[in-house]
Parts: C-alpha cells; structure tokens; sequence
C-alpha cells in the first residue's frame, strides 16, 4: 500500500509529465511551416517561389504574394514529387522542397524577426537599393525597413513593409531579384542584429536622382554615400 504522502508526490510527479507532454506538443505545433494557398502573401511565399523558380517550376515575379502562377508552379512540383496536387503548401511540400522545420532561434534587440527568408529578403532590398553602396550605406538601409516595422505609420512586418505598393523601387523595377552580393547578407544580418547607422531613420533617398519633393519634408538625420536618411 501506498502512503498518502507518496500517492501525493506520484500524481504530482504525472501531473508534471502531463504539463511537458503538452508543452511539447504545443512547441513542435508552433516549430511547423504554415500552409500557404492562394491568396497567402509574405516571405514563406517568397521562399517557396525562389525555390521553384530555381528548380524550374515557376518563371512569374518572385513577389510573396502566392497568385496564380505559384498555384500551377505548386501543383506541378507536387505532381512530380508523389505529393497530393492540391495547390497547398503543407508540410509534405515544404519537405520535398528542402525547407526543414525551423529551428528556434533567440530573439534579436531590436525585436525583429529573425527567420532565415527575412534575412534574404531583407538583402535583396538591400541589393537591389544600395548595391553600389558601401557596407554601411547598406546596412542603414535595412535598418530602415526594420524601423519601419516598429512605427505606427507603417506594417510591423518585415515582408509587409517590403510589399507595400510603390515602397522600393528595387521591387517595382525587379533590381531586387538579382543575385545576392555577400556585402547585401551580412549587411542584413548586421541590421537585423541591432545596428542602425540611419540613427533611427524611416526613410532614405538619392539626392541626385529625380524624388517626390515632399521626402525633403522630413527631418534629414544623415547622409551616408549616395543615400540621405530622415524620419
């Protein structure tokens, strides 16, 4: 026979088990890539085209906004990979195309995300915007993008600043789908490890180049190679 004191410390000790059985569910439900479907818009899109594309499946504007042409991409990557082809990206399709479950990661100073296609968004804006810039000058870009997901003027996600219309002309003009120069990665890696050169800008422009004239409204903080910044 068990003592009352021992049958205590046993339910305590299931009780215990239970509450890390369930938190461990709940961690490796929240680790899982979201399914995307038509009408899904962000950087997981963004990655799943980039994929495809460089595996020959997509040819339409890497733009993270799951259209269309990513739907027919899907269902014929999913066709020749013995996957349903319902046109979902579901964790069978994140799998076969090689994106493993992401891994936790700390959280930055400045807040930001910190997921791998953030960084190679946030580079490609840098690329296509600065890529003649020096390395500062592309950092303080970036820096730009994530002050704007901390203001109230603008979306709080990286993607959403990225993709709102008429933002960057590197997204208009496609400069931002060249290929990634390192300088561009490491300055976004560099800005989304807290440093601002931009001295907490919300906008940057080329003096020398023709600009709506109403950002010469703003209060210009500095200027760093060809770019001025101001809030």
């Amino acid at each position: 026979m068990f003592s009352k004191k021992k049958l205590i410390i046993y339910a305590a000790c299931l009780l215990a088990l239970a509450a890390g059985l369930v938190s461990l569910h709940e961690r490796q439900a929240a680790a899982q890539n979201p399914s995307l479907y038509r009408g899904s818009a962000g950087d997981d899109v963004f990655r799943v085209q980039q994929r495809l594309s460089q595996w020959g499946y997509y040819n339409g504007s890497q733009d993270g906004y799951y259209g269309d042409g990513t739907f027919q991409a899907v269902i014929n990557f999913q066709q020749n990979n013995g996957i349903p082809a319902d046109g979902v990206v579901g964790q069978a399709t994140w799998d076969a195309l090689g994106f493993s479950v992401p891994s936790e990661t700390p959280a930055v100073s400045r807040g930001a995300a910190t997921d791998r296609g953030d960084v190679t968004l946030l580079a490609r804006v840098i690329e296509g915007e600065a890529a003649d810039e020096p390395l500062l000058g592309k950092v303080a870009v970036g820096a730009v993008i994530l002050n704007r997901t901390k203001s109230a003027s603008f979306p709080h996600s990286i993607s959403e600043v990225i993709f709102q219309p008429e933002a960057f002309e590197s997204i208009e003009n496609g400069q931002a789908y060249r290929p990634l120069s390192e300088e561009s990665v490491q300055a976004a890696q560099m800005a989304m490890g807290g440093y601002d050169p931009s001295g907490g800008a919300l906008f940057f422009w080329n003096p020398g180049k023709s600009v709506n004239p109403w950002i010469w409204s703003r209060n210009i903080v500095t200027q760093i190679g060809n770019h001025v910044f101001a809030r």
